[in-house]
This record gives C-alpha cells, sequence and structure tokens, in this order.
C-alpha cells in the first residue's frame, strides 16, 4: 500500500538534500514536488493544498539545529503532518453496551459483508465478546448466504429471516434474540447499492432509527480513490456515521483515499483491511500509517500482529524440545502456520524498517511456503519426527511425491540443519546467562 506515494516522497525530500539550510526557495520547491505526489495519489486537491501551505509555514518558522539536517526536518513535519491529516489519534470503536449494536453502511462491492465477518472475529478474539451476525440484506441472496458461510468459519451466530423483505423488523428481531440469548455484540449488515439512491439512504436511516445503534461504521472500497471520498460524504450527511473502514487497502499504492477521507467528512478512520483472509483487519494508527507512507516501517504492529500469534505454552514446550536438539518438523510447521496467519508476507516484510524500499519490486508470493509445505507433508509420521533418518532413498521418495526435485528436497533439509543448530545456540546462550541469575 501506499508505494508510488512513498517513492514520490522519498524524491521530493531529495531536493533538499546537501542543503545547509531551509529557504523559502527550497521549500516551495520540495513542497511542490510533494503537492504533485499527493495528487498523483489522488489526494483531493484542496486537501493537497492545506497540507503543503502548513508544512511551508512550519518549515519557514523553524530554527534548524546544527545536528538536524534540512532533509531530515522536513521528513519529520511532513510526518507529524500526515498524522494530523489521518486523524491525529488512534480512534477507538464504541462497544462498551450490552448488548452493543454496530450498524453497517456503505455501497454494493465495498466489503460490507466480509468485513463484518472480520470485524466479529476480531472483537470475539481480542475482546471476548459474544457476537450475533445479522443478515439485512434482503435484495442480495448471495449477501445472506456470504454472511453464513462467513460465521460458519469463525464460529459466530446469524441471525436472518429468509421469509422477510422488511430489513428494519429483522434488525430490531436480531437485537431481542441477542438480549434474549445473551449475546453481547450485535452486527448489523445492511444492503448496498451499485451507487448512491433515495430509496438506499431512506432504508438505512429507518434502521438507524429503530434500532438507535451504538456504532455506525461507512465501508468503502479504497481503490475508487476520490469517489470513496464523495461517498462517504453523502452518507455522511445522512447517517451522521461515527467512523470510517477502509477496505483492499492493500491493492491501493495510491493511498490518497485514507489521506483524504477525514479532512472531507471530519470523521476518524478506525478499521482498515488489508487482504482476503479474515485476519487481515487492523485498527487504524495515524502515526504508524505515516511511518509507513515515508519508508520508516512499522515495527509496532508487526510485533503486535506476532503477539496475537503467540502461545506461551506452545513457546515453553518448544524452548525444551530445542534445548535438547528435537525440534522437528511438526514443529517446524506449526512456525510456518503461525507466520501464515500474521497476513501477507511483502506487506509483513514492509513493516520492518527499510525493507519496504529494499523489496517493492520484488514479488513474496503468499504461496511462497507452498513448496516447502508439499515437502514435509510428503513425509511419513516417524520422518517429521526423526530428520535424522532420511537417507538417499527416502530423499527422493518425498521429492516424488511432493512434485519437487530431489535438489530442493536436499536444500531444505540443509537450511532446516541450520536453522535447528542456530536455534540450539541461542537458547543454550539464554540459559547460560540465566544460570547465574538462579543460583543467587
Amino acid at each position: 500500500m501506499f508505494d508510488n506515494l512513498s517513492e514520490r516522497l522519498e524524491r521530493s525530500f531529495k531536493i533538499l538534500k546537501g542543503e545547509g539550510k531551509i529557504t523559502e526557495i527550497n521549500v516551495a520547491e520540495t513542497l511542490k514536488d510533494v503537492r504533485k505526489a499527493l495528487l498523483d495519489a489522488d489526494v483531493n486537491y484542496k486537501v493537497a493544498k492545506n497540507f503543503t501551505d502548513t508544512v511551508k509555514e512550519k518549515a519557514l518558522g523553524q530554527n534548524v539545529l546544527t545536528a538536524v539536517k534540512p532533509s531530515q526536518l522536513m521528513v519529520k513535519i511532513v510526518h507529524d503532518e500526515l498524522t494530523q491529516l489521518m486523524g491525529g489519534e488512534t480512534a477507538e470503536i464504541n462497544i462498551n453496551a450490552r448488548p452493543a449494536v454496530i450498524l453497517m453502511s456503505g455501497l454494493q462491492g465495498s466489503g460490507k459483508t466480509t468485513f463484518s465477518g472480520k470485524l466479529a472475529r476480531m472483537l470475539k478474539t481480542k475482546k471476548n465478546r459474544k457476537p450475533l451476525l445479522v443478515a439485512c440484506d434482503v435484495y442480495r441472496p448471495a449477501a445472506i448466504e456470504q454472511l453464513r458461510v462467513l460465521a460458519e468459519q469463525i464460529e459466530v451466530p446469524m441471525y436472518c429471516e429468509l421469509d422477510s423483505k422488511n430489513p428494519v423488523e429483522i434488525a430490531q428481531h436480531a437485537i431481542q434474540e441477542a438480549k434474549a440469548k445473551g449475546y453481547d455484540l450485535v452486527i448489523v449488515d445492511t444492503a448496498g447499492r451499485l451507487a448512491v439512491d433515495e430509496q438506499m439512504m431512506n432504508e438505512i436511516a429507518a434502521i438507524k432509527e429503530a434500532i438507535n445503534p451504538n456504532e455506525i461504521l461507512f465501508v468503502v472500497d479504497s481503490m475508487t480513490g476520490q469517489d470513496a471520498v464523495n461517498t462517504a460524504k453523502e452518507f455522511n450527511e445522512r447517517l451522521d456515521f461515527n467512523g470510517v473502514v477502509l477496505t483492499k487497502l492493500d491493492g491501493d499504492t495510491r493511498g490518497g483515499a485514507a489521506l483524504s477521507i477525514r479532512s472531507v467528512v471530519n470523521k476518524p478512520i478506525k478499521f482498515v483491511g488489508t487482504g482476503e483472509k479474515l485476519e487481515a483487519i487492523d485498527q487504524f494508527h495515524p502515526a504508524r500509517m505515516a511511518d509507513r507512507i515515508l519508508g520508516m516501517g512499522d515495527i509496532v504492529s508487526l510485533v503486535e500482529r506476532a503477539q496475537e500469534q503467540y502461545d506461551e505454552e506452545e513457546a515453553k514446550r518448544l524452548q525444551k524440545k530445542i534445548a535438547k536438539n528435537q525440534f522437528d518438523f511438526n514443529d517446524f510447521l506449526s512456525q510456518i502456520a503461525q507466520i501464515k496467519k500474521m497476513g501477507n508476507l511483502k506487506d509483513l516484510a514492509s513493516m520492518i524498517p527499510g525493507v519496504g524500499k529494499a523489496i517493492k519490486d520484488i514479488e513474496i508470493d503468499d504461496n511462497a511456503f507452498k513448496s516447502i509445505e508439499a515437502i514435509i507433508y510428503s513425509m511419513t509420521p516417524a520422518e517429521r519426527s526423526n530428520p535424522e533418518i532420511l537417507n538417499g532413498s527416502r530423499r527422493t521418495r518425498i521429492a516424488k511425491g511432493s512434485g519437487t526435485t530431489i535438489q530442493e528436497v536436499n536444500r531444505l533439509l540443509k537450511q532446516f540443519d541450520q536453522t535447528r543448530k542456530m536455534m540450539k545456540m541461542v537458547t543454550s546462550s539464554k540459559m547460560g546467562k540465566m544460570m547465574p541469575k538462579m543460583k543467587r
């Protein structure tokens, strides 16, 4: 995401490199390039102009310390202003009520139904809530089926009334069902249209009036650019929603919607969808997003994603196995599964400071582990538990069974052996440091 904008901004800052101080001339030249970069990223013209005017005013008002280069100062000012442009502080979702009711709004195809499932899963796992998904799209039969499939995948109940064509009544009945059965979170998925129309607006306004939701989220496809901003404005005028959800942000290299929408509707971006998987949802943090746009990575989000997959008991079990040099291919498969759950591999790598720029032209397939998994799954249970028994004939059989070459099998075994030795060395080193402390 934001690849084109990041590259253009980096080029803009190069204008100031080598300059001894900030002047009106070199700042104007730099910001002219920054404004072009923002407009190319499909940022609203008024937003882009106000942004560069503010940055110029702050840059010319700064006394540059001798230890700080003009280009570094400009990056700092742009970072701070990008953070403010996208909302400044992280906006929380209001789910304090029991049951808390969340109403989804947006055009057809924006990703409302999928996001409803993602949000239910996130609040179930992270906040320990008991969600009920509600199907209020009475016009598109596939929407009800889609929500039902999602509900099954995340093991959450779904409420629908196949014989009713009244979404207002369905929503009201669903809330009664939630209260009766102890569900403390109700997520109402509503119908979308291909374009904003009066019937659609009247219907969702009537649902809002009837159920008085605690939170109204406007879901928008970030790849629609300025159209997303205009649609958000129309929805906000009728619904006065609480926050914005940007879906498909992983497919948008420009990012104009994320940078414009907050300024135009004056409502915070609360969540972003970063992929097709149900885990691919992030709370929106303006400062972290500014870091990523400016190529600084996002190590905090990376750590948070890793912590979500961290299992303390599993970690202790693995540590013992590593210390005894018993780490095997079953454990290796388990580690691969945890990494895959963290999200898109290229997106994860780009969160590491400096790596995003290095890999921007490299395609990292989400199926990068496919051949490794095929090789491991072609092993017998005994071979996975005891890699030492993998002789020549066994390796040949595994290569044929996995559709790979003997060279690929040998390479994996060599890498696995090196990894195991390194893990044992690190574990032994940690244990050695802990021993003197334990003796005291």
